[in-house]
């Protein structure tokens, strides 16, 4: 599995947790800010599988999440979302019901979506409560945070096309801020230009052997999904941030093609750890930071692809790229 220094890692105040099982798991985003990150997210898959994604919309009430999980096992993953909640909750975080200062209740806010990967590996092993409570306690228990690319967490039965897919991330700067990406890349169509060989994201990496990569074939019926996460340390509202949401997409769609299918569930979520809700950001710079956003999401894709490991009948890239 690679190594990367260049991804969510680069955020400040977010932490990232893996609960790779094999051939499923679960991959948590976590504010290290016991008061959350300010979050939207836009759905674009005709097939999503989605939690708590209507809370996230500009217009509603709850305006901070204090993780997203993103988990295999198609519908039945969501479940791990729940452990998350209770791991959340020991730890006293959480939506205060009466208030900051007063006792009562907290309610962990914490959005999901999940890929469809239940024909690689066995059905019936997808992650559960138990899953979703470890991946956050991973999260508070990175020492060091070289973030892992490939078969890990919710990329671990990633499939992307014919190839194997995974996890992956990504991140740049952007006038003094970072915007970055941590991607499930388990899309439907391909990453790879059968013409050409090369990737759709990334055209100066090595092409695969064509006649080999024409071979092969899907592994089962096209019911896939890319999810992922984008967060920057700017100060953007929910409505700003929603618009990073919709610009990230514009990555998926460079990456894979063809994407955003009516059985695909490409879901983005983006976040900030800026801290309180302000004004946002002048059109200039939140123009720039859109741009990012793209570029990131397409790169966090491209890094998935590459890292990914042989294993259950899956060829990856590594495997015919020459």
């Amino acid at each position: 599995m690679a190594k990367s220094e260049k991804g969510l890692a680069r955020v400040p105040g977010v932490l990232l947790g893996h609960r790779s099982m094999g051939d499923t798991g679960v991959t948590a985003v976590v504010a290290s800010d016991p008061a959350g990150m300010l979050a939207a997210v836009d759905v674009r898959g005709g097939g999503p599988g989605t939690r708590e994604t209507d809370l996230l919309a500009p217009h509603n009430t709850v305006q901070r999440v204090h993780a997203v999980l993103l988990a295999g096992g198609s519908a039945f993953g969501l479940a791990a979302a729940d452990g998350a909640m209770r791991e959340l909750e020991r730890l006293g975080r959480g939506f205060p019901v009466f208030g900051e200062d007063a006792p009562g209740p907290r309610v962990p806010i914490v959005p999901a979506a999940v890929i469809f990967d239940l024909v690689v590996g066995s059905p019936a092993h997808r992650p559960g409560v138990e899953d979703g409570a470890a991946a956050v306690a991973a999260a508070f228990a990175a020492e060091e945070h070289h973030h892992e690319s490939g078969n890990v967490g919710a990329g671990c039965g990633a499939t992307a096309g014919v190839l194997r897919g995974g996890y992956g991330e990504a991140a740049r700067e952007v006038d003094g801020h970072v915007v970055a990406a941590g991607v499930v890349a388990n899309p439907v169509g391909n990453v790879v230009d059968e013409g050409t060989g090369l990737l759709y994201g990334d055209s100066t990496r090595p092409a695969v052997d064509r006649a080999e990569f024409a071979r092969l074939e899907y592994l089962a019926p096209q019911l896939n999904t890319t999810i992922g996460v984008i967060a920057t340390d700017a100060a953007l509202p929910p409505a700003q941030l929603q618009r990073l949401a919709v610009s990230g997409h514009d990555g998926i769609a460079r990456a894979v093609k063809p994407a955003h299918g009516p059985l695909d569930g490409d879901t983005l979520f983006a976040v900030s750890t800026a801290g309180e809700v302000g004004a946002g950001v002048g059109v200039e710079k939140l123009a720039a930071l859109c741009h990012a956003a793209a570029e990131v999401v397409e790169e966090a894709i491209v890094d998935a692809v590459v890292s990914a490991q042989s294993g259950y009948g899956l060829t990856t890239w590594s495997e015919l790229a020459h």
